[in-house]
């Protein structure tokens, strides 16, 4: 195996603000490549490893159909949200550290989301994908918009992500904190290209074992996304909170919402 390239001096940031700084802490880095399902190394080297759980959809809507997103989406306000992005949710309030569910005001997705739902379950990998939240995200680079690794929730949230990418690419960096054996130590990042109007869904060992974010460098002019999330067993049929489940999936499919 060729030498792995180490980066002398990473530089962490805190919730606080406090910048730490880890010398000699190796990354490996990788790409990945949405033919081959591989992640292979950034330098070009004949190192690769399968990365099984991305699947990308090129063009899932059209220039006119973003444009008309997008200007539905700027009629409604927009919150101000962590680490310089701004959201507008549509979905239920959710204490995740109680594990308590209510419904507050929501009133389902948004009516311009019903045909995007409709295309999704047409594809094998989103077979019987059915929204009950919807979160939409503006990213600017003025704001040094970003999102932080991390797992998404797996207690009311299900087995696939699934966001639209809209007004640019951008990059989806997939993280390894505590690295792969065969690499030897160091976090092993991936790197996942999203085309502008893209849709990309998120699954399996991807969203499990591996962290997800949006590094500041990679928001070049303004990126605004939608990702969708489907409920976790437990609340499906069959589950200890499926009569909760049915009441949200039939709030959420009535496309009726505005932002909570």
């Amino acid at each position: 195996m060729a030498p792995l390239a180490r980066l002398d001096n990473i530089m962490r940031k805190s919730a606080s603000g406090v910048i730490f700084v880890n010398s000699n802490m190796p990354r490996h880095n990788f790409i990945y490549d949405r033919f081959l399902r591989q992640a292979v190394h950034s330098d070009g080297g004949p190192l690769s490893f399968p990365f099984p759980g991305i699947f990308l959809w090129d063009n899932f809507v059209s220039e006119e159909e973003e444009r008309e997103l997008i200007t539905n989406m700027d009629l409604d306000a927009w919150k101000v949200s962590q680490s310089g992005r701004q959201k507008q949710d549509f979905g239920p309030k959710v204490n995740f550290k109680k594990r308590k569910v209510r419904l507050g005001d929501f009133c389902g997705l948004p009516a311009i989301s019903r045909n995007l739902v409709l295309r999704m379950s047409q594809e094998p990998v989103l077979a019987g994908f059915q929204p009950v939240e919807q979160c939409n995200l503006d990213y600017r680079p003025q704001r040094g918009s970003s999102i932080d690794p991390h797992l998404d929730d797996t207690w009311l949230w299900g087995e696939r992500l699934v966001t639209i990418n809209l007004l640019s690419d951008t990059t989806l960096t997939m993280s390894l904190e505590q690295g792969l054996t065969e690499l030897g130590q160091g976090e092993v990042r991936v790197s996942v290209h999203l085309p502008r109007r893209s849709l990309v869904v998120v699954y399996g060992e991807a969203r499990h074992r591996w962290k997800h974010a949006i590094h500041r460098q990679d928001i070049h002019e303004r990126r605004v996304c939608s990702t969708f999330r489907e409920l976790s067993a437990e609340f499906q049929s069959g589950g200890s909170q499926h009569h909760l489940g049915s009441q949200l999936l039939d709030i959420a499919l009535g496309f009726k919402g505005t932002p909570v």
